[in-house]
């Protein structure tokens, strides 16, 4: 039964092995940002970091934009739209690829989901992917007015989670001329079917958990949320996915931040559960790289859309060898390999 619990949660994405590993401090950076060689203050002709607040469909969403070195308003730039996983926030992984974008020269920016982070909206911490799906189309509409983007150069990168609801956003918008993932999570089957189909038998019982809650918020009581377990190192130490374990790990110990929980609205599951982010993957047209670990227990989500994606231009599956889902998210080697792919691969499609 805890085994069930915990994982009837999780479609966060997830990272590391800890051993050795320091944990970051969010209190040590102005910025609360919490991966290595953050920035920690804005430097004239550096690359910069600026806090931004817009209004999507009433909601006040709270944005990281990043600016490359000399940037100069007056002149023109290829920016990125970088969507975080599941249950992280823009100052964990997102901040990190979008903070390396602008170090190879792109406008990056990196928005808390509605309802999520330090972003608006109630109840808190509702996952639903249309939400998320709008968040992306909205981290574009306020890119393409930023001073100095051009919007005919606009990219997306999506991450874990984000990398799922990215391939939706991408396939009706337009506006996103090369469209990235990196250890994409497809969080509707996994809501539906369990990690690596490991709960199929209980969907019947899981939908009834979620209509039942639904029932409760509508009237009035209590919001009931999933995935909302304190686990001791020694349970996460039994838990049977790494990407499970390093996510616990990564969002818990070494790069936590306040803002960032796998906890849902168990009614989200209501929108989650008929979802599915590799489907309709033939309305993709513009050129996609798809990047994962060859270790990550979650990459059969990966080459499941990536095999889908039959109009894509000039596709490409980029393994990193030996990394799992989550050292993808920090580990130096990992990350340097996927930045030097994501580099190659927008500076050929942003031209």
């Amino acid at each position: 039964m805890f085994i069930f619990k915990v994982m009837m949660g999780l479609v966060v994405a997830i990272v590391v092995s800890a051993g050795g590993v320091m944990a970051t401090d969010y209190k040590k950076n102005p910025f609360t940002l919490v991966y290595d060689g953050a920035i920690t203050e804005n430097v004239k002709g550096a690359v910069n970091m600026n806090q931004v607040t817009y209004k999507l469909n009433g909601i006040d969403i709270s944005a990281n934009v990043y600016t490359p070195a000399n940037y100069d308003p007056s002149k023109t730039y290829p920016a990125v739209v970088v969507a975080h996983p599941n249950g992280g926030v823009k100052e964990q992984v997102a901040g990190l690829y979008a903070q390396r974008l602008a170090e190879k020269g792109y406008i990056a920016i990196a928005a808390d989901a509605a309802y999520q982070g330090a972003s608006g909206g109630t109840p808190r911490s509702v996952d639903k992917p249309a939400n998320r799906i709008e968040d992306i189309h909205g981290m574009a509409d306020f890119i393409s007015r930023y001073a100095g983007v051009d919007a005919d150069r606009l990219g997306l990168l999506g991450i874990c989670g984000g990398g799922g609801y990215s391939l939706k956003a991408a396939q009706t918008d337009k506006r996103f001329k090369a469209v990235a993932t990196l250890s994409m999570f497809n969080s509707g089957l996994v809501r539906r079917n369990g990690y690596m189909d490991s709960q199929v038998s209980t969907i019947q019982q899981r939908l009834q958990q979620a209509s039942d809650a639904r029932a409760q918020e509508a009237a009035g009581g209590e919001i009931i949320y999933a995935a909302d377990a304190k686990l001791t190192d020694e349970q996460i130490a039994k838990l049977p996915f790494d990407l499970y374990r390093q996510g616990f790990e990564y969002y818990g110990k070494t790069h936590a931040h306040p803002n960032s929980t796998f906890r849902y609205t168990m009614s989200s599951l209501l929108a989650l559960m008929n979802f599915d982010a590799a489907s309709n993957m033939d309305l993709i047209n513009q050129p996609f790289l798809m990047i994962a670990g060859s270790k990550a227990d979650s990459l059969y989500m990966t080459q499941d859309a990536f095999q889908k994606a039959v109009n894509a231009k000039n596709k490409e599956l980029f393994l990193i060898d030996g990394a799992t889902h989550i050292e993808t998210y920090w580990k130096p080697q990992y990350v340097d390999q996927a930045m030097g792919k994501l580099a190659q691969f927008f500076g050929d499609t942003l031209k």
